[in-house]
């Protein structure tokens, strides 16, 4: 436990355990995701409603831009410095991508939605 950090003392996890892995971010057990990438509707633990946060796509987004330039990067350098048969390349980098992405994204959805519950985010409200 971090005294710096006054959520954790109340078995809050921080919102990079919570997004490492999957951990509700109020009870901190790990029932936050119901697939790979998908969220649960809510905590089997404290029944926090996971569908009132909105993560959107912007983790997707950005996470497409990066990985798609360092996947392109490495596959250049690779090409350049051995000089492998296309198939090969699409063997090792086809398969890198996904699991990049797929864990990528599971990292980013989880910390944005960790995020959103610390800094009690919402949607705007009119007329209150």
């Amino acid at each position: 436990m971090n005294p710096a950090d006054p959520d954790t003392e109340k078995g809050q996890p921080g919102i990079a355990r919570a997004a490492l892995f999957g951990l509700c971010p109020r009870c901190g057990a790990k029932t936050l995701f119901a697939g790979t990438v998908r969220f649960a509707d809510r905590c089997r633990v404290c029944a926090l409603d996971f569908t009132r946060f909105d993560v959107g796509d912007g983790p997707a987004a950005f996470l497409i831009l990066i990985i798609g330039g360092l996947v392109a990067t490495l596959a250049i350098g690779l090409q350049l410095a051995a000089d492998p048969p296309y198939w090969l390349q699409a063997l090792v980098w086809v398969p890198v991508t996904t699991l990049l992405v797929l864990g990528g994204l599971r990292l980013a959805k989880a910390g944005l939605l960790a995020s959103e519950f610390r800094n009690r985010a919402g949607e705007g409200r009119l007329g209150k």
